[in-house]
């Protein structure tokens, strides 16, 4: 026990010395932490921002929906003449239905590895209660819809059976339009007006804070500025392209759907949009089945629409992996270029120490002229170079810390300060001080004392 103590305290004496000569130079021991202090605030900033953009990705892919598929339709107008260059002949171009309810009920018929399966038709205009108005989009789905895109209600009812069987105006808005139009009153059982037809509310959407850019065009809505119909009551009570008659396309012509107008001749070269369903949502059971039934899709569909390529699959979930994978390097990158500043750090402390080791011969062989071993030597110097260390990566952390919040306030950039980053920060500035702080810590040791003291 009297030996513990007495190492204790010869140690405890060795490291109040270091501190003292750190404090004796101030100003040169600052700037040796400074390689530390901004190695280890890069360090964490670049793994928050890592951290940050994992989980960004993470709540896209609840939004996107776990193993979604989705079909986009694409307008090609059909029966338009083309010319065969080969044999100079001209071939009319197959007639496809495109995409239609009546595909969505094949594709839950025949693929077994379909869980849910949701039709979408859209429609811009503008809604209006109560004299105020606000520009919005209407989506035709069903009640699968808020599954695959994991939409919970905040209040109300989705649709039943007899409203999506019927079209029954009614409807389900976003978070965004019960703000608008009912901040102080409860909107369930009220009817607002989009179009020329007024719909009865029977639910409301919890409110969605994840932003999702870049895939707009697979499908992924602005989900709080939305009001969902039965996909019936859009092909009733608003348009229903498929209903169009396919003979007059090749006509001049103006015709009115639902609020737009379309206009069309024979000379025109516009496509025009004769899908009966703008896309067609799905999901499968498992992960292992989403290429399978890609696969199978892509060649029922073809086989549906006569080989016109009229429709485009896309599986927003491996868009995200992909995006995610390029951040994951991205990250990598930075945070290898952050560790640089720590390594650099660590060899100017050694500088440093190599350079206070040179400067204090003559300390140094007083020492150990009066009893000190090479032990208090080592325990010495090594104890600078920790602690210019620690404390740098302390001062590190807060500055890392500050710094993220100032990229997430600035730069809107996600930034998420994890406890693990913290450690592993600090942890390797410490490492640092003990690496590069014992090499020059041995040599100290290994002076002799007399010639010490002889050194001018």
């Amino acid at each position: 026990m009297f030996r513990i103590d007495r190492l204790y305290r010869r140690y405890a004496h060795d490291i109040t010395i270091a501190l003292e000569a750190i404090m004796a130079n101030k100003l040169k021991s600052i700037l040796t932490a400074l390689g530390i202090i901004f190695g280890v605030a890069a360090v964490i900033s670049m793994l928050a921002i890592g951290n940050g953009a994992q989980q960004e990705i993470l709540e896209q892919m609840k939004l996107v929906g776990v193993n979604n598929i989705i079909v986009n339709s694409i307008f090609e107008a059909p029966d338009t003449e083309n010319s065969d260059t080969e044999n100079g002949n001209k071939q009319k171009q197959k007639f496809s239905p495109g995409l239609t309810l009546s595909d969505l009920n094949a594709i839950k018929e025949v693929i077994p590895s379909v869980e849910h399966i949701s039709p979408e038709i859209s429609l811009n205009s503008y809604i209006q209660y109560k004299g105020v108005r606000m520009q919005a989009k209407i989506l035709g789905v069903n009640n699968d819809y808020f599954n695959l895109f994991n939409l919970p209600l905040e209040e109300g009812t989705f649709f039943n059976s007899y409203q999506e069987d019927h079209g029954v105006p009614v409807c389900v808005i976003g978070a965004n339009i019960k703000t608008k139009f009912f901040s102080t009153e409860n909107p369930i059982g009220k009817y607002i007006k989009f179009g020329n037809v007024w719909l009865k509310v029977i639910g409301v959407l919890s409110k969605s804070n994840v932003k999702v850019t870049g895939f707009e065009n697979s499908g992924i809505n602005v989900y709080n500025d939305n009001v969902y119909v039965p996909a019936k009551n859009i092909l009733l009570r608003y348009q229903n392209r498929a209903l169009v008659n396919t003979k007059k396309l090749g006509q001049s012509f103006t015709f009115r759907i639902g609020f737009a107008f379309f206009g069309g001749s024979t000379q025109s070269q516009a496509p025009k949009n004769y899908h009966q369903l703008d896309r067609i949502i799905l999901q499968v059971k498992e992960t292992e089945d989403i290429t399978s039934t890609t696969e199978i899709l892509s060649r029922m569909l073809k086989r549906r629409h006569a080989d016109v390529n009229d429709f485009e699959i896309t599986v927003p979930e491996l868009l995200l992996k992909q995006q995610q994978r390029t951040k994951d390097i991205f990250n990598i990158v930075l945070g290898a270029i952050a560790s640089i500043s720590l390594i650099v750090g660590g060899i100017g402390i050694m500088n440093i120490m190599f350079a206070s080791v040179m400067e204090r011969i003559k300390e140094i062989g007083t020492r150990l002229a009066i009893g000190a071993k090479k032990a208090d030597i080592v325990a010495q110097f090594l104890s600078e170079s920790v602690l210019i260390s620690v404390s740098g990566g302390l001062i590190g952390v807060i500055l890392g810390v500050i710094l993220s919040k100032l990229i997430t306030h600035f730069a809107g950039i996600l930034t998420i300060v994890s406890f693990s980053s913290i450690v592993i920060a600090f942890g390797v500035s410490a490492a640092v001080g003990i690496i590069f702080g014992l090499s020059p810590a041995k040599k100290a040791a290994e002076k002799d004392p007399i010639e010490s003291l002889r050194y001018e």
